[in-house]
């Protein structure tokens, strides 16, 4: 049964050791369970990383995910363990392709489509880095600032994996500082993963929904602990273009170009320290703000 954990990393890095449940006509079976979570429902970054593990096992180590698109369909249970369900669309001389759904109780909680590719050599170019970073290490970090609330309602970033520092004023309890539709955050696992890169791109996908939602909020004045606000991650997208490490430091420069209809769309890309751009992120959530 999900329960707190003194050593959030290994409770993140045991949720992403899924199991073999066999295989069906069409499909490879894998089980899976969920961490603790302060109001009881999975973490769709959590079952994100899932299902990019799943797919990733069916396939050769050399040959790794370079992009997937999701959706969320249901709010998860961590009560309940989850069955993952990939299926080998197809596999070519330089690319693959896998669908790979979540179920809990038989109902599907999150679909989706990933490629696979070979590495190979072509044209390379990426966008830098913004150069007005401070050092993550003049920064705050959740513990320290988050240090007097009760648990129970800050348990989700202070027993976090990731050690978040949010460059400029964060918006988890209010004072949200300028109204502004972007902002970047510095995070780094808490302590040192295992050297395995397939590992640390499955590690990243599981980051990379932690506040990706938040330049909406920040635009909009809005903190998370805005009372009866309803949050949730509807759909994400996802490249991997170069090798990183989720256990150095990387910023996650993020901004939000749109939001109407109680819908917010965020665009980020993860940068290692050095300036590598590491992957790029899309996702729509809905958010809705009481009247």
């Amino acid at each position: 049964m999900p329960s707190e954990t003194p050593d959030p990393v290994a409770e993140m890095l045991e949720v992403l050791t899924i199991e073999s449940a066999g295989a069906r006509t069409s499909s490879d079976v894998f089980t899976a369970r969920s961490h603790w979570m302060p109001q009881g429902r999975v973490f769709g970054g959590q079952v994100l990383a899932q299902t990019v593990v799943a797919a990733q096992r069916t396939l050769p180590a050399d040959r790794a995910i370079h992009s997937l698109h999701g959706y969320f369909l249901r709010p998860g249970d961590i009560e309940l363990p989850i069955t993952l369900e990939v299926d080998r669309i197809h596999d070519g001389r330089s690319f693959s392709t896998r669908r790979t759904q979540a179920y809990q109780d038989g109902e599907p909680i999150f679909s989706m489509i990933a490629s696979f590719q070979d590495e190979d050599p072509g044209l390379d170019h990426q966008a830098p880095m913004p150069e007005d970073l401070p050092d993550p290490e003049t920064l705050a970090s959740a513990e320290e600032q988050l240090a007097a609330f009760p648990q129970q309602l800050v348990g989700f970033w202070t027993k976090s994996a990731f050690d978040i520092r949010h460059v400029g004023t964060p918006v988890w309890l209010g004072g949200t500082g300028d109204r502004v539709a972007h902002q970047a955050v510095w995070l780094r696992a808490k302590r040192r993963l295992p050297d395995d890169p397939l590992l640390h791109r499955a590690v990243f996908a599981y980051a990379s929904d932690l506040t990706i939602l938040e330049p909406t909020l920040r635009r909009h004045g809005v903190p998370w602990a805005t009372p009866r606000m309803r949050i949730a991650s509807l759909d994400h997208a996802m490249w991997w273009h170069r090798p990183g490490r989720a256990d150095e430091w990387f910023a996650y420069v993020q901004e939000a170009p749109n939001a109407i209809g109680g819908r917010g769309l965020s665009l980020g890309r993860l940068y290692a320290r050095d300036g590598t751009l590491i992957a790029s992120v899309a996702q729509e959530g809905m958010i809705r703000i009481p009247a």
